[in-house]
């Protein structure tokens, strides 16, 4: 049975996105992009197009789960700050879809998609491009959101069966 895997990752200026299909360890590219918010515009009205943009990705691609990378933190505190504020509209958005929502630290991301978790982004898009053929990935943004979705099709089976074992 396929899954259709929807990667984020989060930016205030440019949010990342793609959706991938895994069925096994077989995975296909299905669509990526990036959702803009206009530097220009008030933080709310920014924060809101980053949500109808994700909203409007999730109407057109019917994605069954998310997965979302973590932030990591910048050395300057506002920065950090509208980034985590990103990041929860970013995690909001497929939460209301009513989408299971996964997180993942970006080592965990490219250590599952390139081997190493310290790799370069040019290393993770060339791995994107090599693990899903045909995949265009529209921007370093979209790579990074595809392999989001990799590393989730990745783990899914193994944190159900451990969520099981726990529950038990």
């Amino acid at each position: 049975m396929s899954v259709r895997v929807l990667g984020l990752d989060p930016g205030l200026r440019n949010t990342g996105w793609g959706v991938i299909e895994a069925d096994g360890n077989r995975l296909r590219a299905v669509a990526d992009g990036v959702i803009h918010s206009d530097a220009a515009r008030p933080l709310s009205e920014r924060l809101n197009q980053l949500f109808e943009g994700i909203i409007d990705v999730i109407a057109q691609w019917q994605p069954d789960e998310a997965a979302v990378e973590e932030t990591f933190v910048n050395k300057n505190p506002l920065s950090t700050l509208k980034l985590g504020q990103a990041r929860g509209v970013v995690m909001l958005a497929p939460a209301r879809s009513g989408l299971l929502v996964a997180e993942y630290a970006p080592t965990v991301v490219k250590k599952s998609v390139v081997g190493t978790g310290t790799a370069a982004k040019g290393q993770v898009g060339l791995m994107i491009r090599t693990l899903l053929p045909g995949c265009g990935a529209a921007s370093p943004d979209a790579a990074d959101a595809l392999a989001v979705a990799i590393c989730h099709a990745h783990y899914r089976v193994s944190a159900r069966t451990l969520a099981q074992v726990l529950s038990r």
